[in-house]
């Protein structure tokens, strides 16, 4: 599944779209997660498309009218395999491609999505995207200033489930899926099976170190091709090739030379090292 990183870097791979006006929309497989809204065809259309905003996994895209008043934001999920492509727009339409706007230029883009988990919302000018129920319960961006080790441990105080998958709830922190969990984990030196609130305060603020600067890192790698995920330009993201213990079950860890483990946890595998993570 595509996570913070990926997304981010689908986002930025639309960004020259920016400031283009829409041509044609075309809903060719109308029932994904929620069915795609059928007014965009003729909604969108004339209308340019303002800006491009992340919100946890959400691309949140706004468009506008000629007067330039906001007329809505779509919002744009990339389910367990879809990806948004970025293409020409002679490019013949694939088996799995569900739904695509064309913008003046001769360009377009396309959601891909074989196995329809994805969403394409849309969100009225009168409503507040905040209040979307897909966004308002949503925890702070880790990449933000928000998002401190004092806000970590405060949060932790009360949970006693382990903090690999408390660090996983959308609700206290967004983005920090199963990889950047793991290896954020590694790199700050906590074992992924300590219950929450027996981190302390200095290890929370590591953590939110090590989490930032993973998230980070992978952004500028282009996320990690794992399965189907490409950016927008269809070119792959290779942080992959940097992992400290993810998917590396027996291999030697690159610190210590022990060989990394692996756990079920939350019905989600884990790795860590035993030996660094104590």
């Amino acid at each position: 599944m595509p996570e913070l990183p990926e997304v981010e870097t689908t986002m930025r791979g639309m960004s020259p779209l920016v400031g283009s006006k829409v041509t044609q929309v075309v809903i060719r497989h109308p029932t994904l997660r929620w069915p795609i809204p059928s007014q965009l065809p003729q909604l969108l259309p004339q209308s340019t498309l303002r800006s491009l905003h992340r919100r946890a996994k959400y691309i949140l895209a706004e468009f506008v009218d000629a007067q330039d008043q906001l007329l809505g934001t779509l919002i744009l999920h990339l389910g367990m395999s879809g990806r948004i492509c970025l293409l020409e727009e002679n490019e013949p339409a694939a088996k799995h491609d569900h739904f695509e706007i064309h913008f003046a230029g001769g360009h377009l883009f396309r959601l891909r999505d074989p196995r329809r988990f994805g969403a394409v919302l849309w969100v009225d000018a009168r409503d507040l995207v905040e209040d979307h129920s897909l966004i308002k319960s949503l925890g702070p961006e880790p990449l933000q200033p928000s998002f401190t080790g004092d806000y970590l441990y405060q949060q932790m105080r009360t949970r006693t489930a382990p903090i690999k998958t408390t660090i996983m709830d959308g609700h206290l922190v967004v983005g920090v899926g199963n990889i950047y969990a793991s290896e954020s984990l590694f790199r700050a030196r906590i074992n992924p099976k300590t219950a929450a609130n027996k981190v302390s305060r200095a290890k929370c603020e590591r953590l939110v170190g090590e989490i930032k600067a993973t998230l980070a890192a992978a952004i500028e790698a282009g996320g990690s091709s794992l399965r189907d995920f490409f950016g927008a330009d269809g070119n792959p993201g290779y942080f992959q090739q940097t992992y400290f213990v993810y998917g590396r079950t027996e291999q030697p860890c690159h610190v210590c030379g022990s060989p990394i483990k692996q756990i079920k946890q939350g019905q989600r595998s884990t790795f860590y090292c035993a030996e660094c993570q104590r």
